[in-house]
């Protein structure tokens, strides 16, 4: 298992993980696996398999099927299992109601893996497939075949590979704002739905702050559109920061406006978070010669808390959020208001 970790570029050639109990057999493959360009490293039993895979994270799986201390069938059942638990990871942070997200999870997930066995009965076939191989060889090896279905295989993961980094590519475009980075409205409405189902369930509260920069406008006419963007950006990125637990979600709501959705959160959690983004805001001290409430930028925040139930709506918060906001601007601005 030594120099694994020189196995990390992945613009380097293919990765091939060989397993196999025949020291005779691992130095065969490895010799036509080299002299096809590929880089291989080698393993002696399905349980060094497992430990180089999550290491490593090679191209193909090369892996026979009687081995001693774990046998590849088994192996093969932990590696699917390994990337199922990998593909959850992945997708945890899209929302579950995407579309986008549909198109990703059936899509290639794993490595490829090919089972190499001297047993080619029916019964032992089925046994491959039904552990997620992904196609066989029988032993003794014919190598021109085991060429040609190994092109074929990462023919096939690296088109996939391509397809979910572009779909992925249009969940980000789809969802993300792109001046600022934070959510867009599409995933500020996706995201507070999908929480108010969930938080009825918990019988949980949930918060929002709404934010308005103050006297935008003026900013943009004083300074120029350009600086303008740049303003939102940093005020965005302050929101960004200011948000303290890893569920609670920044968007940019429109325009000038940013909303913070805070599931499993109280009125008291919510006015803290409130007064943590005041507090932040005013150490940018980003000049604004427009504003009528003080030299620097400001914001006017409105604060709503409910407990999410079935005879409610999403809506309801954002109302709720929405005329508190305006409350804080009626009040002089550079302030928070809760509605509660």
């Amino acid at each position: 298992m030594s120099g694994i970790s020189q196995f990390t570029d992945s613009k380097q050639p293919p990765l091939i993980l060989v397993v196999d109990d025949e020291k005779s057999t691992r130095v065969l493959l490895r010799k036509a696996m080299e002299q096809e360009g590929y880089r291989v490293v080698e393993v002696n039993d399905g349980k060094q398999c497992l430990d180089a895979y999550e290491t490593i994270k090679p191209d193909i799986v090369l892996l026979d099927a009687v081995m001693p201390v774990m046998d590849g069938f088994t192996c093969c059942k932990h590696l699917l299992q390994i990337a199922r638990n990998n593909r959850i990871s992945a997708v945890a942070t899209f929302d579950t109601d995407s579309i986008l997200n549909n198109t990703i999870i059936p899509m290639w997930d794993r490595t490829p893996i090919l089972i190499i066995t001297c047993l080619d009965d029916e019964e032992s076939v089925n046994l491959a497939f039904a552990a997620g191989a992904t196609d066989y060889v029988t032993k003794p090896i014919n190598f021109a075949v085991l060429r040609h279905r190994l092109r074929g295989l990462l023919k096939e993961a690296q088109l996939y590979k391509q397809l979910e980094a572009t779909n992925q590519a249009l969940h980000h475009l789809a969802n993300v704002d792109g001046l600022t980075d934070l959510a867009n409205r599409r995933r500020f409405d996706d995201y507070l739905h999908t929480q108010w189902i969930n938080l009825i369930q918990d019988e949980s509260p949930l918060s929002m702050i709404l934010c308005d920069i103050d006297f935008f406008k003026f900013y943009n006419d004083k300074y120029g559109h350009p600086a303008g963007d740049i303003c939102l950006q940093k005020v965005g990125a302050l929101l960004g920061l200011k948000a303290q637990k890893h569920h609670d979600l920044v968007a940019r709501y429109g325009g000038e406006e940013f909303a913070v959705i805070m599931p499993d959160t109280p009125a008291s959690g919510a006015l803290h978070i409130a007064a943590a983004i005041q507090a932040g805001i005013k150490d940018l001290q980003i000049v604004h010669e427009g504003s009528a409430v003080s030299q620097y930028l400001t914001l006017s925040m409105g604060i709503a808390t409910v407990v999410p139930t079935w005879e409610s709506l999403p809506s309801d918060l954002i109302v709720l959020a929405d005329k508190a906001l305006y409350q804080a601007k009626d009040g002089g601005r550079d302030r928070f208001v809760s509605s509660s």
